[in-house]
């Protein structure tokens, strides 16, 4: 069964998934990251500029199927469009991502954002609803690395 972790008042969620990225990469985790298009073309960027001294290898969807097969991190509108080489589900959404219990571990990103956390309670409740085990971890109480 899927692990499901929500990751909670993540200051700036696209610097918290690049860092988060950077992690599974050297880990050698193989990562699907699903969002809206607009946030994965920012994400996209910001994983070439976040640090100087580090390169996270990382495509879109749309990538020729090569690329595809190689590529560590694959950004990706919905799970639908993931390889399946990607083992590791990072959510940045509003909504239940179709698929995702085919991943090992589901990881949503929340933010301090009042819509934000009502959404996230909702997916919350989808998951319990469906018998998955919740891990949560406030960023509030610890310091984002």
């Amino acid at each position: 069964m899927t692990e499901v972790a929500f990751h909670f008042n993540v200051s700036d969620k696209l610097a918290y998934a690049c860092r988060l990225l950077r992690k599974a990469y050297g880990a050698g985790k193989p990562v699907g990251v699903v969002a809206p298009p607009p946030m994965l073309k920012d994400l996209d960027a910001a994983l070439w500029s976040f640090s100087a001294l580090d390169f996270i290898p990382h495509c879109v969807a749309s990538a020729p199927a090569d690329m595809l097969a190689s590529t560590p991190i694959v950004l990706a509108p919905d799970c639908a469009a993931l390889p399946p080489h990607a083992r590791v589900l990072v959510h940045l959404g509003a909504d239940v991502p179709d698929g995702f219990e085919h991943f090992e571990r589901l990881i949503e990103l929340v933010s301090a954002d009042d819509d934000d956390r009502a959404k996230a309670r909702r997916r919350w409740r989808h998951y319990a609803n469906q018998g998955y085990a919740i891990a949560q971890y406030d960023l509030a109480t610890h310091k984002e690395t």
